[in-house]
């Protein structure tokens, strides 16, 4: 019993460690595509559509019997999300990456928390006491984070060599980053995807509410996905070549964007949404900052600087700050539901309750 408790309070950390790994690969591959020549467009749809096509079987099948209903105000959930994650932000993000870098966007998509955590308050999903330590934590891990992405912004410094990076032609390597206006938009991308990825992680917090069907929630997000994103890319993308695509790197972008980062991670997202809050979730991707700035450097030839690599350490400083206060949080409030299990079986001695709660993360 002991162990089973410990592995339940471990599967979360290892399901968000595990799509970590996964949205590197997809840093990496994008951009690659990216500068090919791939429009980001046609990629979102692909991508969407792969995913939908993947997940539909698995909650056609699984979910058959505890599928809620379909209400006037889920679908228009549905529609909002649909709109917030697989059309504005992946086309931002597509957008910020290929006028950045892959190391880059990775790095500055860490202030994902601090607006998360921003938008939580605002929505009342957070509470926030200054007297209480983990509050504080909190709010200096946000300000924290968002000083090391404005350093990372305004300082580069001088290049960091890696020792397989001795010899590359950083000219070539990083000709995204020489014209500062297209720099400059990248960056306002990325910002711009962070703050409708944010937006997308707390209205799926509160749909999930209202159905709690992760599978069909994640294929119906990429369904609507496919239709509002096909819309724009058939008026922004009029030449049918570019939606052409054949069995090379961009085939391979799009199957594996479809099914590891939107597929599986909106369907785990939604589960450790449900028992950890959209805050967790999202503080877990400065480990995907260092797989890719690693990756990065050797695959893509990509050019690493002083000022990016003291912003992110900064900015990983302030994100285990706040991940700090949500674990306080997490435990300060499994104990006031232990509590409350006690006192009710003690006065409901003969009542039927389930008290030991499943947690569907067993289910992956």
């Amino acid at each position: 019993m002991e162990l089973t408790g410990k592995w339940r309070k471990a599967m979360p950390y290892m399901a968000m460690v595990f799509l970590q790994f996964g949205f590197a690969g997809l840093f990496l591959i994008s951009v690659a595509s990216l500068r090919q020549g791939m429009s980001h467009y046609v990629l979102v749809v692909y991508r969407n559509a792969v995913a939908a096509v993947v997940m539909a079987p698995f909650a056609l099948w699984f979910e058959r019997k505890t599928r809620p209903k379909m209400t006037l105000s889920v679908f228009f959930k549905i529609m909002a999300l649909g709109l917030l994650e697989p059309v504005l932000d992946q086309n931002f993000f597509y957008m910020g990456a290929k006028n950045t870098s892959a190391s880059f966007s990775s790095a500055l998509t860490n202030i994902l928390p601090a607006v998360t955590f921003v938008n939580a308050i605002i929505l009342r999903m957070e509470r926030i006491s200054i007297k209480e330590r983990r509050s504080q934590a909190k709010i200096v891990g946000t300000l924290v984070t968002v000083g090391g992405a404005m350093l990372m912004i305004l300082f580069k410094g001088p290049v960091i060599n890696f020792p397989w990076t001795k010899n590359a032609n950083y000219n070539v390597a990083d000709n995204s980053g020489q014209n500062s206006g297209h720099w400059l938009m990248g960056i306002f991308m990325i910002l711009l995807s962070c703050f409708c990825w944010s937006a997308f992680f707390i209205l799926q917090s509160y749909t999930l509410r209202n159905y709690p069907a992760e599978l069909s929630l994640t294929t119906l997000i990429c369904a609507m996905g496919v239709a509002q994103s096909g819309a724009i890319a058939l008026v922004m993308e009029r030449d049918m070549k570019a939606w052409l695509i054949g069995f090379d790197m961009r085939l391979f972008t799009a199957v594996y964007s479809g099914i590891m980062c939107s597929g599986v991670a909106y369907y785990v997202q939604g589960m450790v949404i449900k028992e950890r809050g959209p805050v967790f979730v999202t503080a877990f991707s400065p480990l995907c900052m260092i797989i890719v700035t690693i990756l990065g450097s050797f695959i893509l030839s990509e050019v690493v600087t002083l000022g990016r690599v003291i912003g992110a350490i900064i900015i990983v400083v302030g994100l285990y700050a706040l991940i700090w206060g949500k674990n306080k949080d997490h435990a300060n409030q499994v104990d006031q539901d232990d509590n409350f299990e006690k006192h009710k079986s003690f006065e409901l001695p003969f009542s039927t309750t389930n008290v030991n709660k499943t947690s569907n993360l067993e289910h992956i």
